[in-house]
């Protein structure tokens, strides 16, 4: 029978529950296809649906059944008060980039990729065939599936400088997505109260993370070519602090790149103060006009902890993240994953393993540069025709996003707020900032869906800034 039998009896159900009293029994399913014509299978559907709706229960053996209304009644939890007492760290509010929009604005604010930018094809092939495996029901090795940590060692190997060691699987710890294991180095490298160097601006989850595990935030001031090493020196010998978080390559929300120079100073600078070096990886992937070039590549004694997750370019459903580390701070970083998730899914693992090893995830990456390149131009020229008023320091050679500066005179609520209404969702970028921005900006996603409405948003972004 088709969807339209089972409406049809979920509709005249409805109404004749609208008459009956709490508990009446409802006819049996017998009754039911004789009434209506239809199979069993089209009634059990419809019963299904209104169980799903909350209007009908289910008691077997016995029956169906109109569900009893609870009346909702006030709760007192003021008891919580003085249980949980006072936090020990006010955290701030999830960023506008993690909202989920209607679909009929123009959405410029989120983190992720475009779904028809994903491997889509690769995804449910690989899930598919994971789920059928042994992993649906087995626990993996707690640092994660082998072939998974060699695949995360070869990635970073492969721009390996001449004379340094390369990577091994044993290395790696596979944690789930990249956010999880931003909170274990944190809490692993650095400790509650303990001073961490961070950019700024700087990635928002990794401000979140710091906050949670309660690490004291030192800002490091980082622009178009990433932070100058004098201001790094200063910090750790000021501080005393034992690890910098960066990303080097395609900075959110900059996209700010380091050149071969900064990288080598500033890891210069993390050997003769004894510290790490935090290297977040994000946007491997998404190289535009630049390879990416991991720090980590050119370092093997240890001092750089590397992460790069696949959760964006695979899929936001597969939230898996490769982290290398080496020596005893390995160690502790295992032991951390193990207490707060035990391990990864098997499945999940696996899947993820079946997508990057398949010779066409290649052929999707080389594809993906290129339509990054012209959402990338597209915002850039709609910006630059109906935004006068806005300054981008410069185009990003990779990533997801454009760092967009406004006069200082603008109220970024109220300019986020008005643009909502007409339709636009944006992210003000005092978010990324670890303590007072240095500006007003917006961090606006080119990598979003339609982007055939770029130039429309742009258009509403300028009148209402001009207003």
């Amino acid at each position: 029978m088709s969807n339209s039998s089972s409406d049809r009896i979920v509709t005249a159900l409805r109404e004749w529950i609208t008459t009956a009293p709490a508990g009446a029994q409802l006819p049996s399913t017998r009754s039911l296809v004789t009434e209506y014509g239809v199979s069993p299978v089209t009634v059990q559907k419809a019963l299904r649906t209104l169980i799903g709706q909350g209007v009908i229960e289910s008691r077997p053996g016995v029956g169906t059944f109109v569900r009893k209304v609870r009346v909702p009644r006030p709760h007192d939890y003021g008891w919580q008060t003085a249980a949980l007492g006072a936090p020990r760290h006010h955290l701030p509010p999830v960023t506008a980039a993690m909202r989920t929009a209607p679909n009929d604005v123009i959405a410029l604010h989120a983190g992720y990729p475009d779904k028809e930018l994903l491997p889509e094809r690769l995804v449910r092939t690989a899930i598919t065939r994971s789920s059928r495996s042994d992993l649906a029901l087995t626990r993996p090795p707690a640092a994660g599936l082998p072939e998974l940590q060699s695949w995360f060692a070869a990635e970073l190997g492969a721009g390996a400088l001449p004379g340094a060691s390369q990577p091994v699987a044993s290395d790696v710890v596979i944690i789930p997505g990249s956010q999880s294991g931003l909170s274990t180095l944190f809490r692993t490298l650095v400790g509650a109260g303990r001073p961490l160097l961070i950019e700024s601006p700087s990635y928002w989850g990794a401000i979140l993370a710091a906050r949670q595990v309660g690490v004291q935030l030192v800002p490091v001031p980082s622009g178009r070519h990433g932070p100058d090493p004098d201001d790094v020196d200063r910090a750790f010998a000021r501080t005393g602090a034992r690890a910098f978080y960066a990303q080097p390559n395609f900075a959110n929300p900059s996209g700010a790149r380091w050149s071969a120079d900064l990288a080598t100073r500033v890891l210069d600078i993390v050997r003769e103060h004894g510290a790490f070096l935090i290297e977040d990886d994000w946007a491997h992937d998404f190289g535009i006009t630049a390879a990416p070039t991991p720090v980590a590549a050119r370092e093997d004694s240890g001092h750089v902890v590397y992460l790069r997750s696949l959760t964006k370019s695979v899929s936001p459903s597969i939230r898996v993240a490769g982290l290398i580390a080496r020596g005893p701070a390995r160690e502790r970083i295992l032991a951390d994953t193990q207490a707060q998730s035990m391990y990864v899914s098997g499945v999940l693992q696996q899947a993820a393993l079946d997508v990057v090893t398949q010779p066409a995830w290649r052929t999707h990456l080389r594809s993906l540069r290129s339509q990054l390149a012209a959402r990338r131009d597209l915002l850039v020229d709609a910006l630059r025709e109906h935004v006068p008023d806005a300054h981008i320091d410069s185009v990003p050679h990779g990533g997801l996003n454009l760092w967009v500066q406004l006069p200082d005179t603008t109220d970024l609520g109220q300019l986020a707020r008005d643009c909502e209404a007409r339709g636009v969702v944006v992210a003000a970028g005092d978010d990324w900032f670890p303590a007072e921005p240095a500006g007003r900006y917006l961090r606006l996603n080119y990598s979003g869906p339609d982007p055939g409405s770029f130039p429309e948003a742009a258009r509403i972004i300028g009148e209402v800034l001009a207003s």
